[in-house]
């Protein structure tokens, strides 16, 4: 497959990590540009690539694809918005230092980094982000923009809704076959706690064992 230009929406430091994954995958991406809202950082350079506009990132390089590099989801999902209405088809990126069975599905635009290992029947949607040296056990369910932070762990039968974030160094226990451990739409678990059953949509549980804030 011939390389292609891609175009990183986000300019700090996921961004630069997705560069560095995107270059990691042998002959297939050309990192063309960074995307910043922030007419004060256009036409900076970051680790060599230039920093633009979204509209003259298209303009530039019309065949590039896209992806949206910021790790909260509800903001993720309106970079996408703007890329598609720009006119952008979305990257799938997966770092080639991730190890998974040939049973794990992998959604548009999501993007896997270095030192994940995702066992089987796995499906992740659109968007998804997996951070650094996460782990993904059996029947796990990941909807659209949900977003991992490094170092979490989920065991099996766990089912995550739309947009939810997991804090780095989480760890989230098992559920059970025909009832799943779930985490519903918008629900956030702060960094290091332990999930040990489901938590409604829109909540944010932290410690150990993890509990509803407030």
């Amino acid at each position: 497959m011939a390389m292609q230009d891609l175009v990183i929406y986000g300019a700090g430091g996921f961004a630069r990590e997705v560069a560095w994954l995107a270059r990691s995958i042998e002959g297939r991406w050309r990192v063309a540009a960074l995307v910043d809202d922030d007419p004060a950082a256009h036409g900076r350079t970051i680790n060599g690539f230039p920093v633009m506009a979204l509209d003259a990132a298209r303009a530039a390089f019309p065949q590039a694809a896209l992806t949206a590099a910021v790790g909260d989801p509800a903001l993720r999902e309106k970079l996408v918005g703007r890329a598609a209405a720009a006119g952008f088809a979305c990257a799938t990126l997966v770092h080639p230092r991730v190890e998974m069975s040939e049973w794990v599905e992998i959604g548009e635009g999501t993007v896997v980094c270095a030192g994940n290992l995702l066992t089987t029947n796995i499906v992740l949607g659109r968007h998804v982000q997996i951070n650094l040296d996460c782990t993904v056990g059996h029947d796990v369910v990941m909807d659209d923009f949900t977003t991992l932070a490094p170092g979490a762990h989920i065991s099996g039968w766990v089912h995550f809704g739309r947009g939810v974030y997991v804090g780095t160094g989480a760890v989230i226990i098992n559920g059970h076959e025909g009832v799943p451990l779930t985490l519903g739409d918008g629900a956030v678990v702060g960094a290091g706690a332990c999930v040990t059953r489901s938590v409604a949509a829109g909540t944010t549980v932290v410690g150990v064992p993890a509990k509803s804030r407030g």
